[in-house]
């Protein structure tokens, strides 16, 4: 960022006397701009469509397949219908908290973009607490969720909202303890110099650290589903038992940004376990190149962010969703005491092996490899059996 203003003074674009701040200023909004209206929103949009063609493939059936090439154009189409459909109040709603509402959901979604490290360069401010401004933003969603059922006047609606609220208040609790073990292994809170404590081979990654990283990662993987209200944990907009939860009374663009937001934060999740665990940007310097490298690692961290997101639809696709007492339960007793003591693990870790231990990488990778060959057994077996079973089945 300094670099590129500094070229923008020398180049005279703002004067020969710009001030740097005013600079500084101004290109921080402009780039700001392009990332959320280029990259944040238009990825929200096409994450749905992505999404529903994944359920459909997981449930046999064909998907959004008619706007565009495949479908792809499902997502704006979508977006067009609801920006011109009738804003509606309800009459007994707190119209000024109703309409603020939707607009806290996507700010929760909007700000953590600044700190997201896309590559070495890319990144629109490196801040020294960058995760706990992550985490810090993120929260305002149940604020907006909450605000959203209460102001509504509607017993589904605040039902949703209240719900919400405690799942993700609860959940914050194991997933900031789940980020403590890479802090005190780090030093550092900064998302660039999280990523560069690690290495581009995965037995260098946080993830196959020691076994304490690798539940931690489980734990905030599965915390961050939570918070987003992601199926198994969507209780807060559960259809099947109220309406569309906190958002029942939302119609037109409003009632887009919830979902928007929702599948925007997909994203997000994924960014927060891949510059935590996965080594974020992390590649091999294969040229000097500054521009060439930045692509690479762009393209790197993109790739593991957008395996996380294929991972978040596989399992709303596969997973019904949990009781509320289900979902507390898992919270408070097992994922409370276990994150806590993953946080005492690894800072007795790291007080006896202080500059890490290189064989626990390789054994942690090892292990890691062969569950995941169990897992694509399995996930093959069950492939072949289900076509069976269709091929095999009896017409009447």
């Amino acid at each position: 960022m300094q670099t590129l203003v500094q070229y923008l003074i020398s180049s005279g674009i703002f004067g020969r006397h710009a001030p740097y701040e005013l600079v500084a200023a101004i290109t921080v909004i402009v780039m700001s701009a392009a990332v959320f209206l280029g990259v944040a929103f238009p990825f929200a949009g096409m994450v749905s469509w992505v999404e529903r063609r994944v359920w459909a493939r997981i449930q046999s059936r064909v998907g959004p397949n008619r706007v565009g090439p495949n479908g792809f154009l499902q997502w704006l189409a979508d977006g067009v219908k609801h920006v011109c459909k009738e804003d509606i109040v309800p009459d007994e709603a707190d119209p000024t908290l109703f309409k603020l509402a939707p607009y806290l959901v996507v700010l929760a979604f909007v700000l953590p973009w600044a700190v997201m490290p896309f590559s070495s360069s890319l990144i629109l401010a490196d801040l020294n607490v960058g995760i706990l401004y992550m985490t810090a933003v993120t929260a305002l969603t149940v604020v907006g969720v909450l605000m959203a059922g209460w102001s509504s006047n509607d017993k589904w609606s605040l039902i949703g909202g209240i719900r919400s609220a405690a799942q993700i208040v609860s959940y914050e609790i194991p997933a900031g303890l789940s980020i403590f073990p890479v802090v005190l292994m780090t030093g550092t809170l900064s998302m660039q110099g999280i990523i560069r404590a690690q290495g581009w081979a995965p037995q260098h990654w946080f993830l196959f650290a020691n076994p304490f990283t690798m539940i931690a990662a489980i734990i905030l993987f599965i915390s961050a589903l939570a918070e987003g209200n992601r199926t198994p944990f969507d209780l807060p907009e559960a259809e099947s038992e109220l309406v569309a939860g906190f958002a029942t009374e939302y119609s037109g663009m409003r009632y887009l940004f919830f979902f928007m937001a929702e599948w925007g934060n997909l994203f997000i999740i994924g960014a927060i376990i891949t510059t935590l665990f996965l080594g974020g940007w992390q590649f091999p310097h294969v040229t000097r190149n500054v521009v060439v490298m930045n692509v690479l690692q762009l393209i790197t961290f993109n790739v593991k962010v957008l395996f996380l997101v294929f991972v978040s639809m596989w399992i709303r696709g596969t997973l019904p969703r949990v009781r509320i007492d289900q979902l507390m339960s898992l919270c408070w007793k097992y994922f409370v005491p276990i994150s806590f003591l993953d946080m005492v693990g690894t800072a007795i870790w790291v007080a006896i092996w202080p500059n890490g231990n290189e064989w626990s990488g390789y054994v942690m990778f090892a292990a890691g490899i062969v569950v995941g060959v169990i897992f694509v057994q399995r996930v093959i077996y069950y492939l072949r059996r289900s076509r069976m079973e269709l091929y095999f089945r009896p017409t009447i």
